[in-house]
């Protein structure tokens, strides 16, 4: 058993290391109070071929392993999760081209995917379906050789900047069950119907906008449904979503390193009663708990990337995802009580880190209903326990 990186992945994590250390970590608070856009960080990723680490090489990209993309997220979350999230989005719906679309639509946006010069998200949160996507109520009707589309989305990530936009829809509203009936259709930008309505004003996740989308009699040319074949789209959705639950989990040890040494950091400067408060043994104690959380998820997260690797991971990226979001939320509260009050002030990073992590148990399904699904893994012998 060995848990160490090769040397391509040290390498890469140390440049990633070095690119959020100098780019990120120093404007993070700053940008994020003042509502500004990372286009710099942006531009960033791109010359570093981060929009293309889920893209396979023959169209441009880097093709990553699951654990050097773990790897990614994990330090740009470290960083900025809400950085993370730019490039999250885009990796899931460029996993999804690459995994189910046909050979043209390929051809037609991965290459300029891989790069930046085109980005996307994912569309299949609505206001009423979120962790239910069977629920969804946007329907894309044939005419002729086009998709009449109409509905809404809502929390859609880099809504303002995707093209295309691969979009969940019903284009059977009457199968049953519903999922035979759902497909999914590549919605490029400026298509006549297709609106960004508002942006949702947010907690936490700031950096990359959270947005409502409107679809009003949106005509979309058949070839561009995914794979070319309808009823496909929540098998799509899900096999691409294995990838994006390690993307949670990942950016959930970024946020709790972050969490962590902030805490060490801070414990060794402030001082109480003439001494550091890293004297002090309950403060030791909450850094010595804080380590072993981050540790153990960390491990977590790289045990479930490795399992997409190796084949269906439902059941290990579900755990990895639970265990280690909730990691994140109590990391960042821990971190904040060293802190003390200052934890509470915007001055510090504890704060945003503290507000950053709750999503991580909301994001790529809800930590309750993925306890369903890991249960439904075990009890069906996909995943063992021992």
């Amino acid at each position: 058993m060995d848990f160490k990186f090769d040397d391509d992945q040290r390498e890469f994590k140390a440049l990633l290391r070095q690119f959020v250390d100098n780019e990120i970590i120093p404007v993070a608070r700053e940008w994020e109070q003042a509502g500004r856009y990372p286009t710099e960080i942006v531009d960033g990723m791109k010359d570093m071929g981060l929009f293309g680490i889920t893209v396979p090489e023959e169209y441009g990209g880097l093709d990553l392993d699951p654990v050097a993309f773990a790897l990614v997220f994990e330090e740009i979350a470290r960083g900025w999760m809400g950085i993370a999230g730019i490039l999250g989005s885009h990796s899931l719906a460029c996993r999804l081209i690459s995994m189910h679309g046909t050979e043209e639509q390929k051809n037609k946006y991965l290459p300029d995917l891989a790069t930046g010069k085109r980005r996307t998200g994912i569309g299949l949160t609505e206001a009423d379906a979120g962790t239910d996507l069977q629920g969804i109520r946007t329907t894309a009707r044939l005419d002729g050789d086009h998709y009449v589309v109409n509905g809404s989305k809502m929390w859609i990530t880099n809504a303002r900047y995707a093209d295309p936009l691969p979009v969940l829809v019903k284009t059977d509203p009457t199968a049953s069950p519903a999922h035979k009936g759902m497909s999914v259709l590549l919605i490029e930008a400026g298509t006549p119907g297709f609106e960004v309505t508002k942006d949702i004003p947010k907690l936490g996740y700031k950096g990359t906008e959270s947005c409502e989308i409107l679809l009003d009699n949106v005509r979309v040319h058949k070839d561009q449904l995914v794979g070319a074949v309808e009823g496909r789209g929540m098998q799509q959705v899900l096999s691409a979503l294995e990838w994006g639950r390690v993307n949670i989990a990942a950016r959930s040890v970024g946020i709790a390193q972050r969490a962590y040494e902030e805490a060490l950091s801070y414990s060794q400067e402030r001082k109480a009663f003439g001494q550091a408060i890293s004297e002090f043994q309950l403060i030791q104690a909450k850094l010595g708990e804080l380590g072993t959380q981050v540790q153990a998820a960390r491990l977590m997260a790289y045990w479930a990337a490795d399992a997409v690797r190796t084949g269906r991971a439902d059941g290990a990226t579900g755990m990895a995802k639970i265990f280690c979001s909730e990691v994140a939320l109590q990391s960042a509260i821990d971190s904040l009580k060293v802190h003390g009050g200052y934890g509470y002030s915007t001055e510090f990073e504890v704060e945003r880190l503290y507000r950053d992590s709750i999503l991580m148990s909301i994001g790529e399904g809800t930590n309750d209903i993925l306890r369903t699904v890991v249960a439904k893994s075990l009890l069906k012998g996909e995943t063992k326990v021992g």
